[in-house]
């Protein structure tokens, strides 16, 4: 294999770097959730049902997963920061393709797109976990993976409002002004860091490869992923459809404000990050799998007519699989130095292909059963992740 002696890379991550990185993530992955909230609005615009509509959605999230799979492991092939500058031009294009989109077509097209290039914060995890100390590192990666999700569920309240009251259009396109404000930025602080790869392309992705067939504990980690945000998709993208129906009659301003109840899950990764190394980490995913399924029942029972029911399992979901998110990264990079883009790449690939299934299957559930198929189907996904845990964790470990 061509993954030859490894450049000396700094081992001191700034303040000011990891906060530039963690309000980064959040500004760029917020680009690919614009649209949930907007998705009834995008419905009536186009004039096609609300399926045809949730394609939008989907196609989100599989060119997010194949930007991750393509692009994210150059991280290691070429100078990190040079490859980030150089990506930012495409979002604002893609953006501004979607904000003057006028069929649903076009609008797809550039969803994908957005997707694609929006992987920046799957490069500065990694990169924060380069740059820590060791013993800073869960911190580092939880600090980024906060970022991360709170800019995801923010995107969702901001979005919700500017639809609302302003059109769906006009939020891709203060999307692409805030996306070329932060080029700058980067530009101007971010770190550089040599390549660790030196070796063909070809290569590169034949690593990809050798890492998922040796490595019982980074398949494991990918299917944890895969079925956590296939559940966590399942809900968000249908929410809006169904606080539209009785007894909410909500827009999507309402849907939009549920971020605000995720935002307190999302912050679990920075808090669990500085003591997760001193966990059970299998006892805990376990914990947290119960503690998905337990959430679940809320969101489909008392859920189903009340915001209450609806509010405390918002709370209790995003604890529970944002946790399960960081221990998967954690356990990955640590095993890996030397390749953290590239088992990064493999993980969230698998992470954003189930969130695509999510997504799909939940509509077709909504389409045919409502909530109540919407339930089930976040449901099976926790407990398929559980039941992968539970048979393969002993050979991982």
């Amino acid at each position: 294999m061509a993954d030859s002696r490894r450049e000396e890379q700094p081992s001191h991550l700034s303040s000011r770097t990891l906060w530039l990185m963690t309000v980064g993530a959040g500004l760029v992955v917020a680009n690919n959730y614009y649209n949930q909230p907007l998705l009834a609005l995008i419905a009536a615009d186009f004039r096609v049902s609300e399926r045809e509509a949730s394609a939008v959605a989907s196609i989100t999230q599989i060119g997010y997963a194949v930007g991750l799979f393509f692009l994210v492991p150059l991280a290691d092939m070429f100078y990190r920061r040079r490859l980030i500058v150089a990506i930012f031009p495409f979002i604002v294009v893609s953006l501004l393709l979607a904000s003057f989109s006028h069929e649903l077509s076009w609008l797809t097209v550039a969803s994908f797109f957005i997707g694609l290039t929006c992987i920046i914060p799957q490069l500065f995890v990694p990169l924060a976990a380069t740059l820590a100390a060791p013993k800073e590192r869960s911190r580092s990666i939880g600090m980024v993976m906060s970022g991360l999700l709170i800019g995801i569920l923010a995107s969702r309240i901001i979005s919700g409002f500017v639809g609302q009251h302003m059109g769906w259009r006009y939020m891709f396109f203060i999307g692409a002004i805030v996306m070329f404000a932060y080029w700058i930025v980067v530009m101007k602080t971010l770190p550089e860091i040599k390549p660790s790869f030196h070796g063909s392309y070809r290569s590169l992705m034949h690593s990809l490869v050798h890492y998922f067939r040796t490595d019982a504990a980074l398949r494991l980690a990918s299917w944890r992923g895969a079925c956590s945000f296939a559940s966590f998709a399942a809900f968000w993208t249908t929410l809006v459809f169904h606080l539209e129906g009785q007894p909410f009659r909500a827009g999507s301003d309402v849907a939009g404000a549920f971020g605000i109840l995720g935002i307190a899950g999302a912050l679990v990764p920075a808090m669990l990050g500085k003591t997760i190394d001193r966990l059970d980490r299998n006892k805990l995913i376990v914990a947290l799998s119960g503690l998905a399924l337990f959430s679940w029942w809320f969101i489909g029972s008392p859920g189903s007519t009340r915001y209450w029911g609806l509010i405390i399992g918002v709370l209790l979901i995003d604890m529970a699989l944002q946790a399960i998110h960081l221990i998967n990264q954690s356990v990955i990079f640590a095993k890996h130095p030397e390749a953290t883009n590239r088992v990064n790449t493999i993980y969230m690939t698998s992470y954003f292909v189930g969130g695509s299934l999510g997504t799909l299957i939940a509509s077709i559930a909504w389409g045919h059963f409502q909530w109540t198929g919407v339930t089930i189907v976040g449901t099976g996904f926790v407990v398929l992740m559980l039941a992968g845990h539970m048979l393969f964790s002993r050979q991982a470990k």
